[in-house]
């Protein structure tokens, strides 16, 4: 069982980091009921196709429930009233016009941690605003950085906003848990990805302060020719990041750039025809070339993978970091060493439906609110 065992949440479905939120809960032994939409949720189809191969619903139970009946809002307040937890995502109004907003959940629950999550916040100028993850990260600065002095470029698609908000959305909930097992009061955690974004990109604003990146001069995470990109012969790319002299020293030497002075690193004027050098240098040999030669030192180096590469490569099946079936997905992390997370596969009722008389559901089936 993992450490959250006992936990109980109740989901509204939703997409990106809400349902994320869940399964990092789930993967941790959560008992995560999620309650569906009456035909789904038109984006998630169209992005995610089959509701049995999305990922972000393993180890959790799913309830179709029409809240747009009263029996159907009736039914999720009976089902909070058992939880420790809820996550929505839906725009600033939309569950208080539900008849489940904070206010009549928590009458219900006074003890229930209510988790909300949204690209812009409760409130604010945008709160009402539709958005998506390359917004929210555009608006934190962290965009702007992140092609140094030129274009910014862009991340991979979902990981620096949903994902950041996702988890900071799941560490609320269990922070807020953990102080309403305390004071017998439950809270709304107001999970933004802006705010997430933001606190988690302190390194980055650390560094931006230094004038490391986003100023007016070169910056070694953008302009060197030590921390970058760069495409071999069969067209494959590796990443290269020494930023310190001793790794960028061992690089030189297994390179044998016998003229290349390590100790001048942070000569600005020699980057750019090094850049070139190396660029020309890369481009002379396949990828298993220089993962030959430079995997496993302390050049900080690191093929570029697909996802299918990425599930086969041999550090990742050592620690066991993907799994392949039905699709590639990661494993629960972090690690513990007493009470591991775990990908279960839950059947039968939800739990949270225990405590309803077996009459009232059926009567719910047959009337269409439950499915």
């Amino acid at each position: 069982m993992g450490p959250l065992a006992g936990l109980k949440i109740v989901e509204f479905e939703g997409i990106g980091p809400g349902p994320l939120a869940g399964m990092l809960l789930a993967d941790m032994g959560a008992e995560v009921t999620v309650i569906a939409r009456k035909g789904g949720v038109a984006l998630a189809k169209q992005l995610g196709g089959d509701v049995g191969l999305d990922i972000l619903q393993r180890g959790k139970h799913r309830l179709v429930i029409d809240l747009k009946q009263p029996e159907g809002v009736a039914l999720a307040l009976d089902l909070l009233a058992g939880a420790d937890a809820l996550i929505e995502g839906n725009r600033p109004g939309v569950m208080e016009r539900l008849g489940l907003g904070p206010e009549q959940c928590l009458a219900r629950n006074p003890r229930l941690v209510y988790g909300r999550m949204t690209g812009w916040g409760q409130d604010g100028p945008l709160a009402q605003s539709a958005g998506h993850d390359l917004n929210y990260i555009a608006l934190t600065g962290l965009l702007g950085m992140g092609g140094g002095r030129s274009d910014p470029q862009r991340p991979p698609a979902t990981v620096a906003g949903d994902a950041i908000g996702a988890l900071g959305l799941a560490f609320g909930i269990v922070s807020a848990v953990f102080e309403a097992r305390n004071s017998g009061k439950g809270q709304v955690v107001d999970a933004a990805i802006v705010d997430m974004v933001a606190v988690l990109g302190s390194i980055a604003h650390f560094i931006h302060a230094s004038g490391q990146i986003g100023g007016k001069r070169p910056s070694a995470f953008y302009d060197s020719p030590f921390y970058d990109l760069f495409q071999c012969a069969d067209g494959e790319w590796i990443s290269l990041a020494p930023l310190e002299p001793q790794f960028y020293a061992e690089l030189v030497e297994r390179l044998q750039l016998a003229d290349v002075d390590p100790k001048a690193q942070y000569d600005l004027a020699q980057w750019p025809e090094l850049k070139e050098r190396l660029t020309a240098l890369f481009r002379s040999q396949p990828r298993e070339h220089w993962c030959a030669l430079l995997e496993g030192s302390d050049v900080c180096f690191a093929p570029v993978l697909s996802p299918a590469e990425a599930a086969a490569h041999p550090h990742n099946v050592a620690r066991q970091v993907f799994r392949t079936e039905p699709v590639i997905q990661a494993n629960p992390a972090p690690r513990f060493s007493r009470t591991p997370g775990e990908i279960r596969r839950v059947g039968g009722e939800a739990p949270l439906l225990a405590g309803v008389a077996a009459e009232r559901l059926e009567r719910l089936r047959v009337a269409g609110v439950l499915a």
